[in-house]
């Protein structure tokens, strides 16, 4: 009811916006169209003092991940409201992207953070199917047009064209992390070779600013009255009442295995 009443002063509000899962393209996992109405009122309900995102994200399309990122960050600058970083079990990769989006960035002392760089990955099956006598027939306008099929032989030019534009993304990807962190960051060699630092290798690397946790380090900055609101993706309504589709299975494998790659 203070809000309602004249002269009297509201408890400070943070707004938390969860983070959970890889950064997928496709509408499945973490994405900016999805989650562009939750930053978006995050943001401007309740006239919060500061957003808080609980992050725990694996990585994933770098696109994705510098619009969600660019996002925050817009809608930070244009309501001059202070974001707050809170990694649980891994940021890493395009998790660590979006963590860069904070001002500040606090991890448990067991939390993966760095994976500064970038991976392709995928499956040459020309092999298997050469034994079972199945011929595969390509015909394209442009020589550029079956780069990397994964039914054909590796073309060396195809992987050196390849690496060039993951080192084009990579740039792109250190460039973002200097800017957001500057001197904050050490002079650690393996800052962006795609190492990962667990707890507090990760604050003297630079790649965070301390150990802390959501609650009490909120209450620690705006006082043991301050009030916390969440903002989540919402489910497809299908997948709300249990339903289940294929692709649903194929992305929690690929979203299951982006996470195995840091062992959890």
């Amino acid at each position: 009811m203070k809000r309602f009443i004249p002269f009297m002063q509201s408890d400070p509000l943070v707004a938390v916006i969860r983070l959970q899962g890889a950064i997928m393209n496709s509408g499945r996992g973490l994405d900016n169209p999805s989650l562009a109405p939750v930053i978006e009122k995050a943001f401007s309900r309740g006239k919060p003092a500061a957003v808080a995102l609980e992050i725990n994200c694996p990585g994933g399309s770098p696109v994705q991940s510098s619009l969600i990122a660019a996002r925050i960050r817009r809608l930070a600058d244009e309501k001059k409201v202070p974001v707050f970083a809170f990694v649980e079990d891994v940021a890493a990769s395009g998790g660590y992207w979006l963590a860069c989006a904070a001002d500040e960035i606090f991890i448990d002392s067991c939390s993966i953070t760095g994976s500064i760089g970038v991976i392709s990955a995928g499956f040459g099956v020309h092999e298997a199917i050469e034994k079972v006598g199945v011929q595969r027939r390509v015909h394209t306008a442009g020589k550029s047009k079956s780069m990397m099929d994964p039914f054909r032989p590796e073309k060396p030019a195809d992987v050196k064209k390849l690496k060039g534009w993951l080192e084009d993304l990579h740039a792109t990807f250190i460039e973002y992390v200097k800017s957001r962190r500057g001197l904050k960051l050490s002079d650690n060699p393996e800052l962006f070779t795609g190492e990962v630092f667990i707890g507090q290798k990760g604050i003297d690397a630079g790649l965070a600013d301390g150990i802390g946790h959501l609650a009490p380090v909120m209450k620690e900055r705006f006082g043991e009255k301050v009030k916390f609101r969440r903002y989540d993706q919402k489910k497809p309504l299908l997948a709300r009442f249990g339903a289940r589709f294929v692709d649903d299975t194929l992305a929690g494998l690929e979203e299951r295995a982006a996470f195995a790659r840091f062992g959890l």
